[in-house]
């Protein structure tokens, strides 16, 4: 799944789907569409495991907004979570072996769930849409890129670390054991992703 969606309006929006096989043999399946189209994108709940509707953590009227499913199959069963956005947002997921999360970024919120059950562990909220989610086995945290700040935050969602930038962000990668970042003026910038001090710009 791409990290760089920036069609984001809100409206009718026909449903999209995604499929990702995360480590540890977790199978998922995402299904995502505009403001008041949650019945079209979810339809009826596939059979099995639990489902949680994390949706009213954004608004108390969450099928207003644009909504987000997530059905996880692994090796210890099914489980479903829900998600809601004020903006219309492409789902990204990393599974974080570590700490055995699977973390989801989705409008402007990002939330740390149990990969085996769907238990959800902490939320994090960005003050700008999270247009990427990364995790890797050199780092004890993961990292949350946000339009116009970047936050590493602890198995726990405590931020460890936080940069800002001046200019909106519009692509983040981790290459060479660099973190980076590219703004939509096509400027480059690489921060050590363990630290984010800066690094040498590619």
């Amino acid at each position: 799944m791409t990290s760089n969606s920036h069609d984001r309006h809100i409206g009718e929006v026909a449903p999209r789907r995604a499929t990702v096989q995360y480590p540890g043999g977790l199978a998922a399946r995402y299904r995502w569409t505009g403001s008041g189209e949650g019945a079209a994108a979810f339809g009826p709940t596939e059979a099995g495991g639990r489902l949680v509707d994390l949706g009213e953590l954004v608004s108390p009227d969450p099928d207003r907004l644009c909504r987000a499913e997530l059905r996880v199959e692994g090796p210890l069963g099914a489980w479903t979570a829900r998600f809601a956005s004020v903006i219309f947002d492409e789902p990204r997921g990393v599974f974080w072996d570590a700490a055995g999360l699977l973390v989801i970024g989705y409008g402007f919120l990002a939330y740390g769930l149990n990969g085996r059950t769907g238990d959800l562990a902490w939320t994090h909220q960005s003050a700008t849409p999270l247009i990427a989610v990364l995790a890797s086995t050199r780092m004890d945290h993961v990292i949350l890129q946000g339009e116009v700040e970047t936050v590493a935050v602890d198995a726990h969602g405590v931020p460890v670390w936080r940069v800002a930038h001046s200019d909106v962000v519009a692509e983040a990668e981790l290459i060479g054991g660099a973190l980076v970042l590219t703004s939509y003026s096509g400027d480059h910038q690489a921060l050590d992703p363990r630290t984010g001090l800066s690094s040498t710009a590619r």
